[in-house]
């Protein structure tokens, strides 16, 4: 069975852009019709069926505010669609039973791919949000035509491995970073240039003949943070990402937040005062840098968390990075406390979770001192390792299926 939603094209394979899906309400005049509204209404059903075990139409009706032939026809359509299924009724009470209803997990599915320049990750993810199936590649600074030939040979399998109905995929996300064809790293090749300007949906198109929404790989991984991790609990936080570069993400009241050219988060590219030889932020805090570091000290890079329990010198290196991570973060995280005031700063990518929690434990004990309005607790990031790629295979559910203000919006005449 093919899954057929409004205005959703199988055939396209351009990349979609984030904009539209992170438009606000508060900030446009456009209006709406009864079809858009429907199907708003009908995601924001779909999306409350998904985040209980299961449920039945007239707690549907109490929690959206819907009334109850609205449930009734919306949910109709849902099950019609493959997307939720009967679960039998309830027993015990007086009258007639009611009718639970519960997701399908197998109803839709996504496919992440996160491109960085030290990994390629692929996953594959349900309508519960469960990860099916993964695969992670360690390969450093991956060309165009590397990732392509990977993804021809892994992603049979994947789906295979993950029970994915390929005429159930909603689309591919992928996640990147901006500009990662042009920022220096440690022995990046100059053939990585590549990367800029690249066209995905041309490059990817072949190997993923399914709707692409690329997105920044920080920006992923706070959507995935939002609805799969802290982000149920959490409904404003910023997110760092530490991976080989160093990325930063704001979600407010659980909505993401790009700033007026794309470019909010950025905080890698701040200064570095404790360095004071110009470096910015990202030359100290990635995993880049912590790996020069041990490569300088000629130590390997393969297990940096395995090395922080020997007794060499390698821990000794690593401690030092860990302090001086937490100084280069200090004024950074000063100015999103005094100027975002979130409810926590939240640290994830793929810094192993040991050197994780001693980052936190020193930003903890430093911001505490700290003579400020208001300061944030730094936590741990509570989606996986591979918070990326998992984000971007939320984005084709958000695109199509779950809620978002953007798709009451009248699109342009």
């Amino acid at each position: 069975m093919s899954l057929n939603l409004p205005g959703r094209d199988r055939r396209q394979s351009a990349t979609s852009g984030p904009e539209a899906r992170d438009a606000r309400l508060t900030l446009s005049l456009s209006g709406t019709n009864l079809e858009r509204a429907g199907d708003y209404n009908q995601r924001i059903v779909l999306q409350a069926i998904r985040l209980t075990e299961e449920t039945t139409r007239s707690d549907l009706a109490r929690v959206t505010g819907l009334t109850p032939p609205t449930i009734v026809n919306i949910t109709k359509r849902l099950i019609d669609l493959g997307l939720v299924k009967p679960a039998g009724r309830l027993q015990g009470k007086r009258g007639q039973p009611a009718m639970r209803i519960v997701i399908d997990p197998d109803g839709a599915f996504a496919i992440g791919l996160n491109i960085d320049r030290d990994h390629i990750t692929l996953v594959t993810l349900d309508l519960a949000g469960k990860i099916r199936s993964r695969h992670t590649r360690e390969i450093a600074f991956a060309l165009p035509e590397t990732v392509v030939d990977h993804v021809r040979e892994i992603l049979p399998g994947l789906l295979d491995e993950g029970g994915v109905d390929r005429a159930r995929i909603l689309g591919v996300g992928v996640a990147l970073p901006d500009d990662l064809g042009r920022i220096a790293l440690p022995h990046r090749p100059k053939e990585y240039d590549a990367w800029d300007g690249i066209d995905l949906g041309a490059l990817l198109g072949e190997v993923l003949p399914w709707p692409l929404h690329a997105d920044n790989d920080a920006a992923s991984a706070a959507l995935g943070e939002v609805h799969l991790g802290n982000g149920i609990a959490l409904p404003s936080f910023f997110y760092l990402l530490i991976s080989a570069g160093l990325g930063g993400g704001l979600v407010i009241d659980r909505s993401y937040v790009r700033g007026a050219d794309s470019r909010s988060g950025e905080i890698w590219a701040m200064p570095d005062p404790e360095r004071g030889d110009g470096a910015n932020v990202q030359d100290t805090v990635s995993l880049s840098a912590l790996y020069a570091r041990l490569e300088a000290a000629g130590h390997g890079i393969e297990a940096p968390d395995a090395l922080l329990d020997s007794s060499s010198d390698a821990e000794a290196v690593i401690l030092k990075w860990l302090d001086d991570a937490a100084d280069a973060l200090i004024q950074p995280l000063i100015a999103v406390n005094c100027l975002i005031n979130p409810a926590a700063i939240l640290i994830g990518g793929r810094l192993p979770g040991k050197l994780v929690d001693g980052l936190v434990e020193r930003l903890n004990a430093r911001m505490t001192g700290l003579q400020l309005p208001a300061v944030a607790p730094v936590r741990r990031a509570g989606a996986a390792d591979d918070a990326s790629a998992i984000g971007a295979a939320i984005i084709p559910f958000l695109d199509h299926i779950l809620p978002s203000e953007s798709i009451l919006m009248q699109a342009g005449r």
